[in-house]
């Protein structure tokens, strides 16, 4: 899968076209990835943005949708709501602690979080019906955000088109404008996340 990014010059309606053809694939290519959580590891996948395990999806700034509401109870016993992350720089992370391929990448995710110290982290974890199972996870992976408890994948039920409750492990850059930038569906590694999230730090606040 290549990066689905159009060009500037294509006309409008066919980057219309080209976004629907991009909703089709990414739901494919979640349901490759999930076989992956359910044996050894993560299907292989080609990457649009730099090497690493997931397939990354980069949107032009004039393409991007804006996100799903968020909300839920954290294994802390807080609310998030990501509207209240309006301005900033939102990474989201989907995952579970009895997926190998969301243990894997835990690390990579734990060294970007403390490489972006201005940037919102928030996890999502997902089909999980034993809470003290993800919060051994977070102690033991040394986790330093906070994560929404979604025991039955309803919260991700928002996010329809891109994610399913079955999509492990997958992580989300959210713009300033609150704003889907970047999608990772399967294991994401530092250098990903941090890239991607440079480069929408970088981008200028619409008005």
């Amino acid at each position: 899968m290549t990066l689905l990014q159009p060009p500037r010059a294509v006309p409008r309606a066919t980057r219309a076209r080209a976004r629907v053809a991009a909703v089709v694939l990414l739901v494919l290519g979640t349901a490759l990835l999930l076989a992956g959580c359910s044996t050894s590891g993560p299907s292989s996948g080609a990457t649009g943005y730099i090497t690493g395990d997931g397939v990354v999806t980069v949107v032009d700034p004039e393409d991007r949708a804006e996100a799903p509401d968020l909300e839920g109870t954290t294994l802390a016993g807080e609310v998030i709501e990501l509207v209240d992350y309006r301005d900033e720089v939102v990474v989201i992370n989907v995952w579970a602690s009895w997926c190998p391929p969301c243990r894997a990448e835990a690390p990579d995710l734990v060294a970007a979080a403390r490489q972006l110290p201005e940037t919102a982290f928030i996890g999502i974890n997902t089909r999980e019906s034993n809470a003290s199972a993800a919060e051994a996870f977070v102690r033991d992976q040394r986790i330093p955000y906070d994560s929404i408890y979604d025991e039955d994948g309803s919260a991700l039920l928002a996010f329809q088109g891109l994610l399913s409750p079955s999509s492990l492990p997958s992580t989300m850059v959210i713009d300033r404008a609150g704003r889907v930038a970047a999608l990772v569906l399967g294991t994401v590694d530092t250098a990903t996340v941090v890239g991607l999230v440079e480069d929408v730090t970088r981008e200028s606040v619409p008005s």
